[in-house]
């Protein structure tokens, strides 16, 4: 580079060198200014690159001297700083990003995962927590209930809450300044059967058993009616997880967590007995023997050839059948039901608890048309003398 040449603006130099991205030489800039009291010599700008001339330069100078524009060191210190509060700045999508991590075996983790992309990452997953206000969350519920129905908005408002939580559990953000309220959603929903839908259900799934038609999934139907099991719990079922001698099923990373054991019923059995091994470890296998993971055309059909409603869920409405039938027998309580379904708590079993009081209702009902029987009969004894007396 050569000697720095003077221009007519004072302070203002440049020197000349070879040009970036092309051929020749090109004036770089400089200018020259005294701040507290030293003298400081920065770059202003090349002449091509940055389209930098004389009188640019000259302006620069005079802001600098006017404290109205930064050194270029103080701009690279001023990015450098942006930086790293970037990178220190736990925003909602960055706190998700984290809990994902540290919780890789959330079964629902994948449904969480899409919820966070469809519903909370647009609007407040560049938002720090503390810098969210209830308006924010306000326009979020409102937003979502104009297409969801009131059980999603709440899957998706709790899923923001659990994410902060995570974030100020872990000390990496300040929590939310106001409580989230959560809309009122009724999504309990208790699927059940008549005897003559049962029956026809039944005869179909012989039907495909005997004529070879879907076999596993009219066993998959058969072992939900006899036992309860999920669908989920199905898939992942080994023959090693039968006990056939002592009479249990061992259910491995249940949707609760905790392994469980449930009841190996006779009926049950025979199924597991008759249905033919292929090789797999798995009972219910799907393609190469590896875990099945859908079975949904094969049991809707089944569901449609026994003319089941529409809204009827093939799998998880028969497990609320299994429910209903024991729960209405009136010889099975509240507790015992609720660790056949292996619920975690009896909140959830308490949904079958109106068919039990049907039962005892119509208890009470017949002893009190046998205290009428008596009553009546009492009365026909006691009248009967004075009807012979009018005789």
């Amino acid at each position: 580079m050569k000697t720095r040449q003077r221009t007519k603006y004072p302070g203002v130099y440049y020197r000349e060198a070879a040009r970036i991205g092309g051929c020749g030489l090109e004036k770089v800039y400089y200018i020259v200014l005294k701040k507290d009291g030293k003298y400081l010599e920065e770059k202003a700008g090349r002449q091509f690159v940055d389209d930098m001339t004389p009188a640019k330069a000259a302006r620069i100078r005079a802001d600098r001297i006017e404290n109205k524009r930064k050194s270029p060191k103080e701009n690279r210190e001023l990015i450098r700083q942006l930086k790293e509060d970037e990178a220190n700045r736990w925003t909602v999508t960055k706190l998700w990003a984290e809990y994902k991590i540290h919780n890789t075996r959330v079964k629902s983790i994948a449904t969480d995962d899409s919820r966070f992309q469809l519903h909370i990452e647009p609007g407040l997953g560049e938002r720090e927590p503390k810098d969210i206000c209830p308006l924010d969350v306000d326009r979020l519920r409102v937003k979502l209930l104009k297409k969801r129905a009131p059980g999603t908005v709440k899957n998706v408002l709790e899923l923001l809450r659990r994410i902060i939580n995570f974030g100020t559990k872990k000390h990496l953000c300040q929590g939310l300044s106001f409580v989230i309220e959560m809309p009122k959603a009724n999504n309990i929903k208790t699927e059940d059967l008549s005897s003559e839908e049962l029956t026809r259900l039944m005869e179909v799934l012989d039907s495909e058993i005997r004529n070879d038609g879907h076999i596993i999934a009219a066993c998959v139907m058969k072992m939900v009616l006899c036992t309860g099991m999920r669908r989920s719990e199905m898939f992942r079922l080994k023959w090693r997880d039968i006990d056939f001698f002592r009479g249990f099923i061992f259910l491995r990373d249940p949707k609760g967590g905790v392994d469980q054991k449930i009841p190996l019923n006779n009926s049950a059995k025979k199924i597991l007995e008759n249905l033919r091994q292929t090789g797999s470890d798995f009972v219910f296998p799907g393609r190469d023997g590896k875990q099945r993971s859908d079975i949904k055309r094969a049991v809707n059909r089944i569901k449609k050839e026994a003319g089941l409603p529409d809204d009827f869920r093939a799998l998880h409405g028969l497990r609320h059948v299994y429910a209903s039938m024991l729960a209405s027998s009136g010889r099975v309580d509240m507790y015992t039901l609720q660790k056949l379904l292996t619920h975690k708590s009896p909140q959830m079993t308490q949904r079958y608890a109106h068919l039990r009081d049907d039962r005892l209702q119509q208890a009470a009902e017949l002893a009190g048309d046998i205290i009428d029987g008596v009553i009546n009969d009492k009365d026909a004894t006691t009248a009967l003398p004075f009807e012979k007396q009018k005789l």
